[in-house]
Parts: structure tokens; C-alpha cells; sequence
């Protein structure tokens, strides 16, 4: 069971920090964060948003994800409340950066108090990472840097409204790098795509469309090990369309298939798919396909 940490205050305890300067905000150096022992919690909830950029130095290759990296890029994450993520007790690893905590209360009456809920990012897991040029990391550091240096200055009625000004800049440019980020890994995002394809089509090879039904987008998810959400915005950025797209569509495929090389009836063909009524089945392939199920098959012995 994770530990719910409610506090940023209560974070800096368990992380062997000095109290906050602030209790609703705090930018911490990572290099000074203690190494859990063994016997703390692994799971974690926090009650607050947490962004961080690491730097991460080992001798081996890291798995983040499904995917095998090397490091040599700056990693950047995103937390909204509520989220649960496990740290890995590891004093092998080293690593470099800052981690940014801010309460849901510092947004409040301010602009980021609903807009913050709208960046993507915040809604993917968080092993899903964005990860960073050397000229990005240096934009995204030197807003840290005008934040950290107005968290620590004297606070006076314009300092809230400044550092809200500097994170929204932080998220609208994390959001510019995650747009680009969908674009230029193309190789690993790529390997996502040809894994989805395999994963549907060995369900819709088995047995289980019958006993579970058609795969949902949260499975297909959790079997590529990765969010909906994000696995949804890799999948229309590289083919248009997204996951429930792609799984309606293997569903057409191998519903031609079996109009055209086998004698089943349609109730039949809609059983072995997954669906409990034959009509639910026909209203999906003729929004596909424009054509009843019968007048496929029809049109099909027609042409041969």
C-alpha cells in the first residue's frame, strides 16, 4: 500500500531535507536528497504536483518504461496529486538535477488554477518520461533558476504571482518539447506501434475475444505499459487515429476475414468476436465499412 505524503513539509522529512522556505512550494537540489533505506516506503502519493529534470549516471543501461536508455539526455517527469510512483532503493545511482513541489492551493485565484489540468502530460504515467536536447534542458533550467531565485529572495505581494508567471512558462514549454518529443523518437515510438499490432493481433487470434470481449484501450495500455493517454497521442500523432481506432479496425479485418472465407452466419461471426448481440456488431461494421455484414459478403462472392 503507498504511503500518502500530504505535505510538502512532510516530503522534505522523509527525504531528510530542511524544513521548506515556503510550505506550498519548494525547489530541491537532488544531490542533496538522502537515499532511502530499505525498510521506508517504496510506494508513494503525494497530495501536491511534482516536476523534476535528473541526470542520471550509471554504468548500465536503465529501463524506463518498455524502453532501454542510456541516459545522456535530460529526463523530465510530471506528478499531479494522486498519482502513485515507486522509488527504487539503488546507492549505486547517481544522479543530477532539481525537482520542483507545488501545492494545489499556491494555483489558487490564480490563472493556473484550472489550466493547469490541461497539459497532457500530467494525465500520463510516470514512466513516461520527456526527455531533453542540451539546448531544451538549458531553457528548462534557466526558469528553475528565476524561480528558485524569487522562492528564495524576500517574499512581497508580487512574489506568487511571478513564480505562477515562471511555472506556466515551464509547462508551456515542457508542453513544446512533448509535442516534439511524439515526433522525433521515432524509433522507439515506432517499436510501441509494432507492438500494439502484434498484441491485437494475437488477441484477436485467441480465444479471448469470446470469454473477455474486445480488448479495451486501458488493457492494450497496460500491456504496452504505458497510459492511455499517452499511448492515445503517440498513436494520432504517427497514424491519425487513435487506440480505439486501431482496435476497431483490427475487429473489421478479421470480420472480412471470416465473411469471406467461412460459411458462419452473421450472429455467429458477431459471437466469435466478442459482442453479446449480432446488431451491435453490424452497426460497427457498417459505420466502418459502409456495408452490412451481409452485403460484404455478397459484394465479396460477387467480385470472385
Amino acid at each position: 500500500m503507498a504511503k500518502r505524503i500530504k505535505t510538502i513539509s512532510e516530503f522534505h522529512q522523509l527525504r531528510g531535507l530542511q524544513k521548506p522556505e515556503h510550505p506550498l512550494i519548494s525547489v530541491i537540489n537532488v544531490k542533496t536528497v538522502k537515499h532511502l533505506q530499505v525498510n521506508e516506503p517504496m510506494s508513494l502519493t503525494l497530495d501536491f504536483y511534482m516536476i523534476a529534470l535528473k541526470r542520471i549516471f550509471s554504468n548500465s543501461k536503465l529501463i524506463y518504461g518498455q524502453q532501454q536508455y542510456d541516459f545522456d539526455e535530460g529526463l523530465m517527469s510530471f506528478m499531479s496529486p494522486n498519482q502513485v510512483f515507486s522509488i527504487a532503493v539503488d546507492k549505486e545511482l547517481k544522479q543530477s538535477g532539481w525537482v520542483l513541489l507545488v501545492h494545489p492551493d499556491f494555483f489558487w485565484g490564480t490563472s493556473l488554477a484550472n489550466k493547469i489540468k490541461q497539459y497532457e502530460f500530467f494525465d500520463y504515467s510516470v514512466n513516461e518520461a520527456l526527455f531533453l536536447s542540451e539546448k531544451e534542458e538549458a531553457t528548462i533550467n534557466g526558469i528553475i533558476e528565476n524561480i528558485k531565485e524569487e522562492y528564495h529572495a524576500n517574499i512581497d505581494k508580487f512574489s506568487k504571482q511571478i513564480i505562477i508567471s515562471h511555472i506556466e512558462t515551464l509547462l508551456n514549454y515542457s508542453q513544446r518539447f512533448y509535442n516534439r518529443q511524439f515526433i522525433t523518437r521515432e524509433k522507439a515510438n515506432h517499436q510501441i506501434l509494432e507492438r500494439l499490432e502484434k498484441l491485437l493481433t494475437d488477441y484477436f487470434n485467441s480465444d479471448d475475444l469470446i470469454s473477455k470481449g474486445l480488448p479495451t484501450v486501458q488493457y492494450v495500455a497496460e500491456k504496452l505499459n504505458v497510459s492511455p493517454g499517452y499511448l492515445g497521442r503517440l498513436l494520432r500523432t504517427l497514424t491519425g487515429q487513435n487506440t480505439q481506432q486501431h482496435i476497431h479496425d483490427k475487429l473489421i479485418e478479421k470480420a472480412k476475414e471470416k465473411l469471406s472465407t467461412t460459411q458462419l452466419s452473421v450472429s455467429e461471426i458477431a459471437y466469435e468476436l466478442g459482442f453479446e448481440h449480432s446488431q451491435s456488431f453490424s452497426k460497427l461494421f457498417r459505420t466502418k465499412t459502409n456495408l452490412s455484414p451481409l452485403a460484404f459478403r455478397q459484394s465479396f462472392n460477387y467480385a470472385q
